[in-house]
């Protein structure tokens, strides 16, 4: 006779545990909670299963365009996937971080971005993103000095001869940059700071077409980042007269730095970031900071970059992270004194 449902099981007896056996189970319950946690934040070996576009928020042939393809080059290869870099210029760079900003979070759209970007979105106030929140900080891919270059035609050797040549004529030579609030921007606006000199912002959209222009003889000098300029440099195009940081440059070793011409003050770092979106997974975010890392540490990667006037780095998430903070309130700072207001 089939029993109800409702009725109870008569032949039900109460389990008794040992004390041994409690302990057992709680080890093994303690084990799978450890191997869940495990599976959220373990590498995805999978991942990239498909090509990686990386905005890069300049225009082609900048400093930034220039870390962001030797990397992707490299990252192709570790990964056996394509890296393809899509230059978004545009707004001093807040077309490409807007992009990245509303991205989907998979780890398979990226940003290449500068510390200008940083400075311009941390004084502009009709962003459709916050950077702080919407990007999530990977590791900073490589770093350059900021180079002083000017026309050949400028009669001005050094940076005393310069520095001169504005005082004799207040208002008059014109630098470029790669748009309002960016590191070239601001860079000049510290060396007018510590010179002492009247100099004049001539704002593009993007090194590059910056560059042209100083190449033709439109503008007379720009301060930029040392990959962007080397070439021109090198065929007698540009003239160089300073670089910041403590040493000279492998790739320039005849140009002196501003700590040796008596302007220690002028002391500037562009580094090229790599970003996601945020709420990108954190295995991924890490995954990639450590190909990343890999391809900082290979031979080739490093004679390119030095050769460029720049240096590898590959640090991890938790350390750009907490220099991407500082460095958005140190250069907000300089702009506040140097009264830099955005269009």
């Amino acid at each position: 006779m089939r029993r109800p449902l409702t009725q109870p099981f008569l032949d039900a007896r109460p389990v008794c545990l040992t004390e041994a056996a409690v302990k057992r189970a709680l080890v093994v319950a303690v084990l799978l909670a450890v191997q869940a946690s495990a599976v959220g934040t373990a590498a995805p070996t999978e991942y990239p299963t498909k090509p990686v576009r990386v905005i890069v928020s300049t225009s082609p042939s900048g400093g930034t365009d220039y870390a962001a393809r030797l990397f992707g080059q490299k990252l192709s290869e570790i990964w056996g996937q394509s890296v393809v870099t899509d230059n978004r210029p545009g707004a001093t760079g807040m077309i490409g971080l807007d992009v990245v900003a509303h991205a989907n979070p998979d780890g398979y759209t990226l940003l290449v971005m500068n510390v200008g970007h940083l400075i311009t979105a941390a004084l502009s106030e009709r962003l459709t993103f916050d950077p702080m929140k919407d990007l999530v900080p990977v590791t900073v891919i490589a770093t350059t000095p900021v180079i002083l270059v000017v026309h050949p035609a400028v009669n001005a050797k050094t940076v005393q001869d310069l520095i001169a040549l504005a005082k004799a004529q207040p208002g008059k030579l014109l630098y470029a940059s790669g748009g309002t609030g960016g590191v070239q921007h601001v860079s000049t606006e510290l060396l007018k700071q510590e010179a002492k000199i009247d100099l004049v912002h001539v704002p593009y959209k993007g090194t590059g077409p910056g560059l042209i222009d100083l190449i033709s003889g439109q503008v007379q000098l720009t301060m930029t980042s040392v990959p962007s300029v080397v070439p021109h440099v090198s065929s007698g195009k540009l003239r160089a007269l300073a670089v910041t940081g403590d040493a000279r440059l492998t790739a320039l070793p005849s140009v002196s730095t501003f700590r040796d011409v008596g302007l220690p003050g002028v002391n500037v770092v562009i580094w090229y970031g790599l970003l996601a979106p945020a709420r990108t997974p954190r295995a991924i975010v890490n995954r990639i900071a450590q190909s990343v890392a890999e391809a900082a540490k290979s031979p080739e990667m490093k004679d390119k970059m030095t050769r460029g006037g720049a240096y590898p780095v590959g640090n991890t998430p938790a350390e750009f992270g907490a220099y991407y903070k500082s460095e958005r309130e140190r250069w907000s700072r300089v702009a506040r004194q140097a009264k830099i207001r955005l269009e």
